[in-house]
């Protein structure tokens, strides 16, 4: 928002250090219609709500709050010192920003509050604000979706509902993770794969390097690398996916950590996995879904706790940005069986209980289609540790460097020895202390799988020093044991 007129701004800014704009494996937001607009209701349905209907609209009511998944990134555009609104679920219409001192009045949206309340708060302190302006400017707040109101609510129905009928997931990291065009992804990633391709910082070889032994002879048969944004990790993917570059897999059975399932809360309650039909697309072309193995995985939905309400796959990173990879490694065609998998707590406190049940479920069925499949290969999407103040932690992230170190040295040992028995009782230890997202689709793989051992490709540390946070990721290629 501009000081000067209280207009949203909607130009995206960008950080003094090229960095500040988004974090982590963040998207950024992308253009979307309006939902409902031209919609018109099928006969004997009650007409959707005009959206004046849902809008804030009397300066007495109690305003809402501000959505809790949205995070505020404060950035500098232009010599401009702004708050950046980022919303990881996609639902903002495009980039937003306001200015830092209009930006201080975000905390008194929080439920609690009216216009006219707020209004007569800052006369206090001798602002004297027309309540009128201050409804325009919460209005368009609202318009923009970020208030968790009923307008809001009413786009996010809209916007799930139309990606469900649709027969293609479109890439949603395009334009930020990753350029937009076909030609810029490849003189990108043909630097990125012309140089030696290890990992980005050499201060973190020792996890790598005492987790890796001797790379077992035998035929690739599963890679587990990292989804990290692609402008602070591609140093890491390079080592991790260039062994793939000469196999010819006529399908990929891709397991990826979910990271928004559980905001759509009680949808995949009980439901770890989340299967799509859906064909995905990249500015590098489109993937087709393997649908005959889809129809197996259907037909044993209940038992395997598979969900096939694929909304959690709409605005979800990781497996898109594995797909970039195999799209520009490889030449020929393949179909993939993209799966999600949402937290495996459970298993901490029980391992034979549902979710341990389900989990052995969904192994076995795919062991026995595809362990010994040589047409087919595993690969795993997750990162590792996520520590600092971004994550909930009371200290820095550079001071639980060497535990988060020592932690993936061992979590990265138990991998490369295919062991998910290990894995998960480190886990289970302090109930995954450090966010370690890839072991769930990790630790399935690992249960699916026979006869593998693994070798560390990459290991790396990304220290987002200017929100006191750090991600730590790397990646295992995955070999058949001679028999």
């Amino acid at each position: 928002m501009s000081s000067e007129n209280g207009n949203i701004n909607r130009e995206e800014p960008s950080g003094d250090n090229g960095r500040g704009r988004i974090s982590g494996s963040d998207k950024g937001a992308h253009d979307r219609p309006t939902p409902g607009a031209g919609k018109k209701a099928n006969s004997g349905e009650s007409p959707a709500p005009a959206k004046e209907e849902l809008l804030v609209g009397r300066t007495d009511m109690k305003l809402p709050p501000l959505r809790s998944d949205i995070e505020m990134i404060p950035v500098t555009h232009d010599g401009s010192e702004l708050i950046y609104f980022y919303d990881p679920q996609g639902y903002l219409p495009g980039p937003i920003a306001l200015d830092r001192q209009i930006a201080a009045l975000i905390p008194m949206l929080n439920g609690q509050f009216s216009v006219q309340d707020i209004c007569n708060d800052l006369k206090r302190y001798g602002s004297d604000v027309d309540e009128e302006h201050l409804l325009a400017f919460v209005r368009q707040l609202d318009e923009s979706r970020l208030l968790l109101s009923p307008w809001f609510s009413h786009c996010k129905t809209e916007i799930e509902e139309n990606f469900e009928r649709e027969d293609v997931r479109p890439a949603v990291c395009a334009g930020s993770s990753y350029p937009s065009t076909e030609k810029e992804i490849r003189e990108m990633l043909d630097a990125a794969f012309a140089s030696n391709g290890s990992s980005g910082n050499p201060e973190n070889g020792d996890a790598q390097a005492s987790a890796s032994e001797q790379e077992p002879a035998g035929a690739i048969k599963a890679l587990y690398a990292p989804h990290i944004d692609l402008r602070v990790g591609l140093a890491s993917y390079v080592p991790a996916f260039r062994p793939l570059r000469d196999l010819k897999p006529s399908r990929v059975v891709l397991l990826a950590t979910s990271h928004y399932a559980g905001s759509y809360y009680p949808l995949y309650d009980g439901k770890p996995f989340i299967a799509t039909r859906k064909s995905f697309e990249t500015p590098l072309g489109t993937i087709p879904a393997d649908h005959e193995t889809l129809r197996l995985l259907e037909k044993h939905a209940e038992a395997a706790g598979c969900s096939f309400s694929d909304r959690a796959h709409r605005n979800e990173h990781s497996i898109e940005l594995h797909l970039l990879f195999l799209q520009y490694l490889w030449q020929h065609s393949f179909s993939l069986v993209p799966v999600l998998v949402g937290s495996l707590e459970e298993l901490y406190y029980m391992e034979d209980g549902d979710t341990g049940k389900k989990v052995e479920a969904m192994a076995s069925l795919l062991r026995e289609r595809f362990a010994d499949d040589p047409d087919t290969l595993f690969v795993i999407s997750g990162d590792l540790c996520h520590v600092g103040s971004k994550f909930g932690d009371d200290v820095h992230a550079s001071e639980m460097f060497d535990h988060i170190r020592s932690f993936d040295r061992e979590f990265l040992g138990h991998t490369v020895a295919a062991s998910s028995h290990d894995l998960l009782r480190q886990m289970k230890k302090d109930q995954d202390p450090f966010r370690i997202c890839g072991f769930p689709p990790l630790y399935t793989a690992l249960k699916s799988l026979c006869g593998v051992k693994g070798k560390v490709t990459s290991y790396d540390l990304w220290d987002e020093r200017e929100r006191e946070s750090a991600v730590t990721f790397g990646s295992v290629l995955f070999r058949e044991l001679p028999r």
